[in-house]
């Protein structure tokens, strides 16, 4: 959404506030409070429903539209009798329309969100009669720093919990008591709901209070429009930015409970994960389970890519192939070879917003910068092949035997696999290399500011991390990079992909100078350090970044051309012309003639949207379709002003008639759905 929300004081109780009953006791409440232009239109509605007034149920239920008195107010126990009310019998709201329906969801929503703050703060005051004999008061909030050993104990047994289930609820109200007040307040106001309140407290545990609060008000202005994946980003990357070197500690000291874990699903099934896994590693192992899953479907094994991914890990685990047998049905009806119709994979089941890894059959993704191509551990077994799918990730300089030909019969599913074939000997390529998109901030890349990187489909690493995996894609000649220009919101407004730079003159060999021959250190002297570029006892030292300009002015309205520098010995330095990105105007520079909008535009649509452009939806950009907003059929450009990324379940709803979607401008879309209410998209937020 494009409108910042207004968060009511901390300090400030919201049920002397707005909790409508009737006119009467309003305008009483008004006459003892005067109004505070600041908050009167948050807290005051100017027209409540009455009794007198309504007379029928439909027009009680009025004020649940969108803008309507009773969708702005701020929840409390009187608005939850109101809502009752509302209700009516069997909860059915007689003479509600559609959009008042929707308000009725939102107002319990709200009424939830207020009913948690009253009992964590219920929980505070009971941490204030059992604190810890041995601790003190904590920093803020008249708070014991630590509650007594056995409080969970009393609470867990009246409310029927798990000991742990009873200490998280001590924790999470300490936590919004000590360090998060505002989101407290947000919550009690009914902004956002448990859930988001305990994303938050989660990220800000290492921080004391003081840093908790600095990351607090980095996102709660904008927490109420995040998706829980949005806002956990968010507070990730507010956490490393006020506090990098207890963002990598944490990282590091979590690395050290790394696991597997295993478990019952409730269906009757079972799970398996791995924990506290290092990141490039998780992407690694994520690609070559893609390659593997494009493997079986290309050998002709059915399935959605859900099912194909769980076959293939369970393959890599157990060492079998799945490749159906040549005489088995799905081998006599196989998938054609034929690649599928542009778009993204069929979207997953709902669920928590997901962060899908990158798509290895893509290669890399130059739109959020370079992409590091770290060593991933082959499988056991010999080294392995490539298979076609695949080859445009394997590995730099690991070589790529042929694929086994066509009529190689398939080995027996779920049979071990020989060294002949299968995902660990035969088609993934040896030392398998993942495609990672990592942003950077030119700050962080050049040693300038501890600012957090962001993994695409990981979220936000700490700058340490992100240095490291920065100096790994420097040293392959395989990473490509970019620079994106932003603004102060971090909203993309320039773009340019690095080619490489004109090949540097060989320096002539000069001749030895007198005493050159002689043994090493005769002429040292006493005290002296290794000449720059000497052996280093640690090994090498990092690649060293530089960027400069090069004087040219490049594309028109852009922002020049630069020079990228890695600092690796004999890697040629890399040139960037940066254009502008359409964001409020655009001129319809990289407007295509046609429907396809090519490489390059639907690049900078990327860009300027990396996720799809829905309100609630994460699904990466390049997994998703290039849409126009306005049909090319029926007249649209087929440009940055008419088109972004849609994923296939949103391309689909946008072509509901019961929808409408806007381009306001290049970079804001606006959605209205069936019942009228509008949410607008902005641009993508990058480090900054």
């Amino acid at each position: 959404m494009s409108s910042e929300q207004v968060l009511p004081d901390p300090g400030q109780d919201a049920a002397d506030t707005d909790c409508p009953d009737d006119d009467a006791w309003l305008a009483s409440i008004a006459d003892e409070q005067p109004p505070d232009p600041e908050v009167d239109s948050w807290y005051w509605p100017e027209t409540l429903p009455s009794d007198e007034a309504a007379g029928e149920d439909s027009e009680l239920t009025a004020g649940l539209s969108a803008g309507g008195a009773l969708d702005e107010a701020l929840p409390c126990g009187a608005l939850t009798m109101m809502a009752e009310d509302l209700a009516g019998d069997r909860d059915r709201y007689e003479g509600a329309s559609e959009d008042e329906l929707v308000g009725a969801v939102a107002l319990w929503d709200r009424v939830q969100a207020y009913a948690t703050a009253r009992k964590l703060g219920a929980a505070a005051a009971f941490i204030r009669v059992r604190p810890d004999p041995d601790c003190e008061l904590a920093d803020f909030g008249d708070l014991p720093a630590v509650w007594d050993e056995f409080a969970a104990d009393e609470l867990a047994q009246v409310l029927a919990e798990s000991r742990d289930g009873a200490d998280k609820l001590l924790e999470f109200s300490h936590a919004l008591t000590v360090k998060l007040p505002e989101t407290l307040a947000a919550l009690r106001a009914g902004t956002i709901r448990e859930s988001k309140a305990w994303i938050m407290v989660c990220a800000a545990r290492a921080l004391d209070p003081e840093e908790a609060r600095a990351a607090e008000q980095l996102v709660i202005g904008r927490a109420g429009r995040l998706t829980p994946g949005g806002l956990r980003a968010a507070i990730a990357r507010a956490v490393m930015e006020v506090a990098p070197e207890k963002a990598r500690k944490r990282r590091e000291d979590a690395a050290r409970d790394a696991r597997v874990e295993r478990w019952a699903e409730d269906s009757g099934n079972a799970a398996l994960a791995g924990r506290e896994l290092p990141p490039a590693a998780v992407l690694a192992i994520d690609e070559r389970i893609n390659a593997w899953a494009r493997e079986l479907k290309r050998a002709g094994l059915t399935g959605t890519m859900d099912e194909l991914r769980a076959r293939a890990y369970l393959d890599i685990c157990l060492g079998q192939d799945s490749r159906p047998r040549p005489d088995s049905p799905a081998r006599q009806n196989p998938a054609p070879d034929t690649p599928p119709a542009p778009g993204p994979a069929p979207d997953p089941a709902p669920g928590p917003d997901p962060a899908p890894g990158p798509d290895p059959a893509a290669g890399p993704d130059p739109a959020a910068g370079p992409a590091p191509v770290p060593d991933a551990a082959p499988g056991p077994g010999p080294a392995p092949a490539p298979a076609p799918d695949a080859a445009a990730a394997s590995a730099p300089g690991g070589g790529s035997a042929p694929a086994a030909p066509a009529d190689t019969p398939a080995a027996p599913a779920d049979t071990p696999v020989s060294p002949a074939g299968g995902p660990l000997a035969g088609l993934i390529p040896a030392g398998f290399a993942a495609r990672i998109n990592l942003t950077v901030p030119l700050t962080t890349l050049l040693g300038l500011a501890d600012r957090p990187g962001e993994l695409s489909g990981l979220g936000p690493v700490d700058p340490a991390l992100t240095r490291d995996l920065v100096r790994s894609a420097a040293r392959s000649p395989e990473s490509e990079w970019c620079l994106t220009v932003t603004d102060g919101q971090g909203h993309a407004t320039g773009h340019g992909c690095a080619r490489p730079g004109p090949k540097k003159p060989r320096a002539r060999r000069a001749k030895p100078p007198p005493g050159a021959n002689d043994p090493p250190g005769a002429h040292d002297p006493p005290g002296s350090h290794d000449p720059p570029g000497a052996d280093h006892p640690h090994g090498p030292p990092g690649p060293g970044f530089s960027f400069t300009a090069t004087g040219d002015q490049g594309p028109p309205g852009g922002y020049g051309t630069w020079r990228l520098a890695t600092g690796v010995p004999g890697r040629r330095d890399l040139l960037i012309s940066v254009d502008p990105l359409a964001t409020d105007t655009c001129d319809h520079r990289f407007a295509a003639a046609g429907h396809n909008p090519g490489v390059k535009l639907r690049h900078l649509a990327n860009i300027r949207h990396d996720t799809c452009t829905s309100p609630i939806c994460r699904r990466p950009a390049r997994q998703s379709d290039f849409e126009h907003n306005i049909p090319f059929e029926a007249g649209g450009k087929t440009c940055l002003c008419n088109g972004g990324p849609k994923c296939r379940h949103d391309h689909r709803l946008k072509q509901d008639p019961r929808w409408k979607v806007e381009q306001l401008t290049p970079a804001l879309i606006r959605w209205t759905t069936p019942t009228g209410r509008q949410h607008t998209t902005e641009p993508t937020r990058y480090p900054i």
